[in-house]
């Protein structure tokens, strides 16, 4: 069966955990309606946007129609002998592969020959957007104007054990940074979003660092708290995007980073830090924006399209 513009029906397997895929997942079908599918008997393409939960998929429906995988990224902390038995499990089925930057790009290569093409996610402004004014939503979430107010919006623990740290998204780096900041001003206030930021939360305690929790808020409230930071901190080892670098790019967050996913595509080398030098990393709001708004939905969809028919017809 084909669409009304000759494209192929796209089928995207489902997640509901609550992350930015099923963002992703949901805008697509909502801004793509006339490509898409959301029962996988009718699909000519199968796109696995969650490529961790293939299993869940119809193995019938995989293995008689093309299968578009997207790899987010690989988390060599994790990535033992049992990932590669289910990579190269679910390799069998998979026409093509989608990676979100240059960097899971090499790391999906050394596994498979399949074609592989990189396309970062797209950014959604009319979620994320600057607002000039910030010294009302200051007031509305309580964070003092004195102070230098820093961000971390992610999820930071690993397993059952919420204390323990998810080395791969680098909690124990990004307190480095902060103590760092907290000795060189006088008000330092650290703003954390997300489920699970038990091992920051307890550690900023320790050492008497201000901060506010918001555990779970909505977009508009995430986008309002981008738009109070004096600074955004990415401090992981390994990640797909992150998409929060795209969200600081267009609400003109003042955003530093370590060399990971598609930092060095939407950042200038000055803010890009490790953990020798990241004392010296400057924001560089202005190309980060102009780099970021490249990226915007209205533009990108095109560019997922022409990719889920060029798997469809390869």
């Amino acid at each position: 069966m084909k669409s009304k513009l000759d494209f192929p029906l796209i089928y995207l397997n489902k997640i509901n955990e609550d992350w930015v895929v099923d963002r992703f997942r949901n805008e697509w079908y909502e801004n793509n309606k006339s490509i898409s599918t959301k029962y996988i008997y009718r699909s000519n393409l199968i796109w696995l946007i969650a490529s961790w939960n293939w299993k869940k998929v119809n193995k019938r429906e995989l293995s008689k129609k093309k299968v578009l995988c997207t790899v987010h990224h690989i988390d060599e902390y994790k990535f033992n002998e049992k990932e590669k038995e289910d990579f190269y499990e679910r390799d069998e089925y998979v026409n093509e592969y989608h990676v979100i930057s240059k960097k899971t790009h090499e790391q999906v290569s050394k596994l498979t020959k399949k074609k592989i093409t990189t396309l970062p996610f797209w950014v959604n402004r009319n979620i994320w957007y600057e607002i000039e004014n910030n010294k009302e939503l200051k007031t509305k979430y309580n964070l003092d104007k004195e102070s230098f107010i820093v961000g971390s919006f992610q999820r930071d623990s690993e397993g059952a054990n919420p204390n323990e740290p998810k080395l791969s998204k680098g909690p124990d780096r990004f307190l480095e940074v902060v103590k760092d900041l907290n000795n060189q001003h006088k008000k330092l206030h650290i703003v954390l979003t997300g489920k699970r930021r038990d091992y920051i939360i307890n550690e900023l305690k320790k050492y008497k660092i201000n901060y506010s929790y918001f555990e779970m808020v909505n977009f508009s409230s995430i986008n309002e708290l981008y738009n109070c930071l004096d600074l955004y901190i990415v401090s992981s080892r390994y990640e797909g995007g992150p998409q929060s670098i795209l969200e600081c790019g267009v609400t003109k967050t003042p955003l530093i980073s370590t060399d990971v996913g598609i930092a060095s595509e939407i950042l200038s080398s000055e803010s890009i830090y490790d953990m020798t030098n990241f004392s010296k990393a400057r924001p560089n709001v202005d190309f980060a924006f102009n780099r970021s708004v490249e990226y915007e939905s209205y533009k990108h969809f095109g560019k997922f399209s022409e990719m889920l028919k060029e798997v469809y017809e390869g």
